[in-house]
């Protein structure tokens, strides 16, 4: 308890300031000196390729706004300096092609500095980078970072936080250190086997004033699409996305009536990602949601606060899946900054008061969604109303239902009770040749989408030449005591905007000290 207060007053501390983006940037660490390489590299670059194009195609502002890339072999190698995601996806295969054709196993001892160093260097770049374009009005206030490596992922993190106490930490989120275990054959149900993120000790918040996120996975491309997808979500805390509004209920813990509404603080979570928001359809039309339509609630980007109020409580059995329309959406209690501690420990506790009541006695709710606009201009409100649905995973499911206005005539004849012979044959025959499985596993399923996807966003780079990786020019790498002001001081002068990627001084060849125009500039990256 007084660990998790201390980091509520930390956060207090020092806010975050406010951004256009509110998604942190990424730096991807991959550790290439694991025994296993060989199986691992393959599986990552396609799960890292497939989260990517999504990333790229998604109608809105980028989930992942910024990525860099670092591998640990002898030493620490930036591959992708801190690049923008999208509209950058021909740059981004090119840094996973590379990837793809780094030596596998065996090539590289593994030492324990690499992936500290790594961080360190990261952590620099993106500061330099924050001052870059920050001055034109761009700015991205904090970092994540993902370690993925095959060590033991305590001892790893033991190591950060032993190396990481002098260093300057106010933008950094939270790391995560995956550690990705090899498995001869995983059963699909099998696909995601991670442990729980461990709870930070007082003496690591006091030092670090941040998580350390402790996993395993298992090295398969949907376990780690799985983890790289996370970075899809929401990560904004300013504020709670959803206030679930109950009946007063007579009486509170006081004898006093109440009379204003229980209202529970909730955060609303993407289940699905809405096909609507992929830029280009299998047709080549675009199609843009409009969220601001009584009819439709929108996850992403969270920049209302809904209200919704409930007006009855049903049977489960009772609804009928026919008038549920539209994507669900998860909600849950939130996790907003600004909320004293005690208020955020009663609004999670009643929540999950509410889930069990629910569970309990087998209903589901009906809320009625407040208008967000009360102008008096607003002479008629449009009401939409949605079904919320416990469940055991301490969440509650919430879907749009149809009203009156929208309901269809259905007046069908109800089910014979007897049927001919001739026809009750064949049919038993083709159902008995199905495959029978207990439950529906999305993850079994797939569409193509993602070879679409990356043929729409394949554009050719005019600059890059396809090249074995043992004949392109070798990068110099700095030595760590050199001073990283003077290499990257030209770079920073010449950028001719915040767009450009940034080109960290760790992989700078020496001859970026001389003054280079804009277009030299780009093909000296290259």
């Amino acid at each position: 308890m007084n660990s998790r207060r201390l980091l509520s007053e930390t956060r207090r501390t020092f806010p975050a300031t406010k951004v256009h983006c509110q998604q942190p940037s990424r730096i991807l660490i991959v550790d290439v000196t694991s025994p296993s390489w060989t199986n691992t590299c393959s599986v990552l670059s396609e799960a890292l390729e497939n989260t990517l194009c999504l990333a790229c195609s998604l109608i809105g502002p980028c989930r992942v706004p910024l990525l860099s890339l670092y591998v640990v072999q002898n030493q620490q190698e930036c591959l992708l300096p801190f690049t923008q995601v999208k509209e950058n996806f021909a740059r981004i295969q090119a840094c996973i092609s590379e990837l793809r054709s780094l030596p596998r196993e065996g090539c590289f001892p593994q030492r324990g500095n690499g992936v500290v160093q790594a961080v360190q260097d990261g952590l620099q770049q993106f500061k330099q980078y924050s001052r870059h374009t920050a001055a034109g009005g761009s700015t991205n206030s904090s970092v994540e970072i993902t370690i993925l490596t095959s060590q033991s992922s305590k001892e790893m993190a033991k190591q950060l936080e032993n190396k990481l106490k002098d260093v300057d930490l106010v933008s950094l989120r939270r790391i995560q250190v995956i550690e990705v275990l090899k498995r001869d054959f995983l059963e699909p149900e099998d696909v995601e086997q991670c442990m729980p993120a461990e709870e930070p000790s007082s003496s690591d918040i006091a030092i670090l004033g941040m998580d350390i996120d402790v996993q395993t996975i298992e090295d398969n491309v949907i376990s780690l699409e799985v983890l790289f997808k996370t970075w899809l979500h929401d990560y904004g805390t300013e504020r709670e996305h959803l206030h679930l509004l109950l009946p007063s209920g007579g009486f509170s813990h006081s004898t006093a009536p109440r009379t204003t509404p229980m209202c529970l603080k909730c955060d609303v979570q993407e289940r699905l990602l809405d096909p609507a928001l992929l830029s280009e359809t299998v047709d080549g039309t675009v199609r843009a949601p409009d969220f601001n339509s009584p009819f439709q609630m929108a996850a992403w980007p969270a920049t209302a606060l809904y209200k919704l109020r409930v007006v009855k409580a049903l049977k489960s059995e009772g609804v009928c899946e026919s008038v549920l329309y539209g994507l669900p959406f998860i909600i849950r209690p939130t996790s907003c900054w600004q909320l004293d501690w005690d208020e955020l420990e009663i609004n999670q506790h009643s929540f999950h008061a509410l889930c069990h009541s629910l569970l309990k006695r087998k209903w589901m709710l009906l809320a009625k969604r407040e208008p967000q606009n009360t102008s008096p201009n607003w002479n008629i409100m449009v009401h939409s109303y949605y079904i919320i649905v416990p469940s055991d995973s301490a969440t509650l499911l919430v879907k749009a239902i149809a009203t009156r206005e929208l309901l269809l005539p259905s007046n069908f004849p109800a089910l014979p009770a007897e049927h001919p012979e001739r026809a009750h044959g064949p049919i038993e025959s083709a159902l008995n040749s199905l495959e029978v499985e207990v439950a529906y596993n999305p993850l079994h399923i797939k569409s193509n989408l993602y070879k679409y996807l990356k043929s729409v966003l394949y554009k050719p780079l005019h600059w890059q030449q396809t090249q074995p990786r043992d004949q392109r020019p070798e990068r110099h790498q700095p030595k760590q005591h050199q001073s990283r002001a003077k290499a990257t001081v030209a770079p920073l002068l010449m950028a001719p905007s915040p767009v450009q990627a940034f080109r960290p001084a760790a992989v700078r060849r020496d001859s970026c000290e001389r003054s280079l125009l804009p277009k030299e500039y780009d093909e000296f990256l290259q």
